[in-house]
C-alpha cells in the first residue's frame, strides 16, 4: 500500500500551472481515432492509467497506436479492420473505458470478455448493458450483467430511441457509439444535460450528430476520418488547484489552457456563487472545445445550496467542493447527487469519513451531504479508498492543517493526475 506524509505548509500558493489533458476527451480521441480511417494525432494526451486502458483495448483489437510522452499517433483503418482480441480485455479502474467500449464491442462481430480491478468490478454496468440489450446486444455477466466481468458476443444491432433514467455522459456516449455501428437512427434523451465531448469530437472526425435539447440523434455507418486533437487541460483536475487557491490565505494561481466546456464548468459557477475571486480570460476554441485561462485568488467564501441541473456539471468536483464548504461561512447543502455512490468508491461515504477525520463538520445524506463551514482542520491518517479524487481532496485539505496528514493509497492519484504532487510543490515553492 502506498503512503504519503503531507507536511503543513507555511506559505501561500503562487504561480502558473498547465494541468494535464482532459481525461474524458483523451479517452474519446483514442476511441474515434481507432474507428476512423487515416492518421489521428493527439497532443496533450493524459498519460494516466485510465486512458492507457483505452489504448490497450484498441491495441488488442489490432490498432497501431504509438505513444511518446503526451503525444499519441493512431493509424486508423476503419471499423472493418478491427480484430477480435485474443485475450480478455483488462480495463483496470476505468469506468469510462468500460462503458464507452461496451458500446463499440456490442456492434462488432466479436466475442470479448472485459474485466477490471476490485473497484471497477463493484461499479454498476447494467445502466449501459440494458440499453445495449434493447439494441440486440448479447451481454452476460455477474448478476445478469450488472457487474464485471462481462462477456459480449457482438453483432448486428438495431437502432433505439432511449430515455436515459440516469444522468450519465458515459451511458449516453456508449449508446451513441453503438448507434454509430448500427443502420438507421439511434437517439438518447437525457434527464439533464451532461458533458458533450462525444458529440463535439464526432464532428471533429467528420461525423455528424444532431442535438435537439436533451436529445442526441446519430445515424450509423458514417465514414470517420483521422484528424488532429489538441486536448485542453482537464477542468476536473484544475478544480483541486482552484480550491487550494481559494482557501489558502494569500494565494493567487493562474491555470492556463483549461477546457471550459459549459457542460463541465459547474465548479466555476459554484466558486462564483460562493463569492470566490475567480476570472476566466483568454477564452478561445481549440478543436471544437472552448478553452481559457483561469485566475483564482484567496477570498472568504459563503455556504451555498447545490441541487438540480448543476449536479451533473459538478459530479466529479463534489469532493473538493465539500472541502471548500468546510472553510466557507455558513452551511452548504448538496442534494440530488446519489450518482456519487456509484463512482470509484461510494464518494458520499468516503468524503464524509475523510473530512470528518480531518476535523470537518459534515453529515452524509442519501443523495448528498450537509457541511457546516469555518472549520479548523487537523492532521490525521486517512485513506483515499483507491479513489483519485478523494486522494487529491485530502492533499488539498492538508494545506490547511497544523499537523501532518498521512495519506494511504496515494498512488491512485496517477489515474488522472500523475504529476499532481510535482505541480503542488511547484506552486508552493514560489
Amino acid at each position: 500500500m502506498s503512503k504519503k506524509i503531507l507536511s503543513p505548509i507555511t506559505s501561500p500558493l503562487k504561480g502558473r500551472l498547465t494541468v494535464p489533458g482532459d481525461k474524458s476527451i483523451s479517452h474519446r480521441a483514442v476511441i474515434f481515432g481507432s474507428l476512423a480511417k487515416g492518421t489521428t494525432t493527439i497532443t496533450h494526451f493524459l498519460d494516466g492509467e485510465d486512458c492507457f486502458r483505452t489504448i490497450d483495448a484498441f491495441r488488442a483489437m489490432g490498432v497501431p497506436i504509438q505513444v511518446e510522452g503526451d503525444h499519441v499517433t493512431i493509424q486508423g483503418h476503419g471499423v472493418e479492420a478491427l480484430q477480435e482480441p485474443l485475450q480478455p480485455l483488462y480495463l483496470g479502474n476505468s469506468g469510462t473505458t468500460t462503458r464507452l467500449l461496451l458500446g463499440v464491442l456490442a456492434g462488432l462481430p466479436f466475442h470479448v470478455t472485459v474485466h477490471g480491478d476490485n473497484s471497477l468490478t463493484k461499479r454498476p454496468m447494467d445502466r449501459i448493458v440494458s440499453p445495449l440489450r434493447k439494441m440486440g446486444a448479447r451481454i452476460d455477466g455477474r448478476e445478469e450483467g450488472k457487474y464485471l466481468p462481462l462477456s459480449i458476443r457482438g453483432g448486428k444491432l438495431h437502432p433505439i430511441h432511449y430515455q436515459s433514467p440516469v444522468k450519465s455522459a458515459q451511458v449516453k456516449s456508449g449508446i451513441l457509439l453503438a448507434g454509430l455501428l448500427t443502420e438507421g437512427e439511434t437517439s438518447v434523451t437525457e434527464l439533464a444535460s451532461t458533458r458533450d465531448h462525444t458529440e463535439l469530437m464526432l464532428s471533429a472526425f467528420n461525423g455528424f450528430i444532431q442535438k435537439d435539447g436533451l436529445t442526441a440523434r446519430i445515424t450509423g455507418n458514417q465514414n470517420l476520418k483521422g484528424t488532429h486533437i489538441d486536448v485542453p487541460g482537464d477542468i476536473s483536475s484544475a478544480a483541486f488547484f482552484l480550491a487550494a487557491g481559494a482557501i489558502v490565505k494569500g494565494s493567487k494561481l493562474v491555470l492556463t489552457d483549461v477546457g471550459i466546456n459549459p457542460t463541465r464548468t459547474g465548479i466555476i459557477d459554484v466558486l462564483q456563487k460562493m463569492g470566490a475571486s475567480i476570472q476566466v480570460v483568454k477564452q478561445r476554441e481549440v478543436g471544437g472545445e472552448p478553452v481559457g485561462d483561469i485566475t483564482i485568488e484567496y477570498s472568504q467564501l459563503q455556504g451555498v445550496e447545490l441541487d438540480g441541473d448543476i449536479i451533473p456539471r459538478i459530479i466529479d468536483e463534489i469532493p473538493i467542493i465539500a472541502l471548500l464548504a468546510s472553510q466557507a461561512n455558513g452551511k452548504t447543502v448538496i442534494r440530488d447527487a446519489e450518482e456519487l455512490r456509484y463512482k470509484e468508491t461510494d464518494r458520499i461515504e468516503a468524503v464524509v469519513k475523510t473530512l470528518s477525520a480531518l476535523g470537518a463538520s459534515i453529515e452524509g445524506t442519501v443523495d448528498g451531504m450537509i457541511i457546516t463551514g469555518e472549520q479548523t482542520l487537523k492532521g490525521a491518517t486517512v485513506d483515499s479508498f483507491g479513489d483519485h479524487r478523494i486522494g487529491m481532496m485530502i492533499a488539498v485539505a492538508s494545506l490547511l492543517t497544523n499537523e501532518p496528514v498521512t495519506l494511504k493509497n496515494s498512488d491512485c492519484i496517477a489515474v488522472s493526475y500523475p504529476t499532481f504532487f510535482d505541480d503542488l510543490n511547484l506552486v508552493l515553492s514560489k
